[in-house]
């Protein structure tokens, strides 16, 4: 069985397989189609319930190892922004918002580095949470790009969607949640320097 506390327990290789998604990603990105943008979210999509899954499993199941705390906030980070890089020449994302968030990802981690090596325990808040969540439906509904239209109700109503706007919106709040969360982090980082 696949749960045993070696560096290859289920939690690890569902890691592994979020991070083997990223290239699947990018080559479906390279196509501009309604098509390819909807199996681009589909494989992102199964990506992201994978980081809950394998999170839920490695504490449920007591077996945190050092390869799963290194690899899983790598695989987080190369998901995300593979996506959002591949979004740029499409036009659905601004290449400045998303070179704002990977300069706010790497101060974060370059300072969470610095505080570990000295021994520092900086606790994350919930913003970085509400962060990720904003981010995840963003990116499916910038990947999903294209009106879709929906049967709801009892009457079978057709309801439209602009998946494009859905995404900005949920992006713009992803986007302020990243700005606040870093700025956050950097306060405490500094407070704690400075006792």
């Amino acid at each position: 069985m696949l749960r045993n506390n070696g560096m290859l327990n289920l939690p690890n290789i569902l890691t592994l397989c979020r991070i083997a998604c990223v290239p699947v990603i990018v080559i479906l990105l390279l196509d501009d189609s309604r098509q390819m943008g909807f199996w681009a979210a589909l494989v992102f999509s199964v990506a992201a319930i994978t980081d809950w899954v394998d999170g839920y499993l490695a504490r449920k199941w007591e077996i945190v190892t050092v390869m799963g705390k290194f690899l899983d906030p790598l695989a987080d980070k190369l998901i995300v922004m593979a996506a959002m890089i591949m979004l740029i020449p499409l036009q659905r994302i601004p290449a400045w918002a998303v070179f704002l968030i990977i300069a706010r990802e790497t101060l974060v981690t370059g300072l969470r580095s610095v505080a570990s090596s000295e021994g520092i325990i900086i606790a994350a808040s919930n913003l970085g949470k509400y962060k990720t969540i904003f981010q995840m439906v963003a990116i499916i509904g910038l990947l999903l790009h294209y009106d879709y239209y929906w049967l709801l109700g009892l009457r079978w109503e057709l309801f439209h969607v602009n998946m494009h706007f859905v995404g900005t919106i949920f992006f713009y709040v992803s986007f302020a949640l990243t700005m606040w969360s870093g700025g956050d982090y950097l306060y405490k980082f500094f407070r704690v320097l400075t006792r």
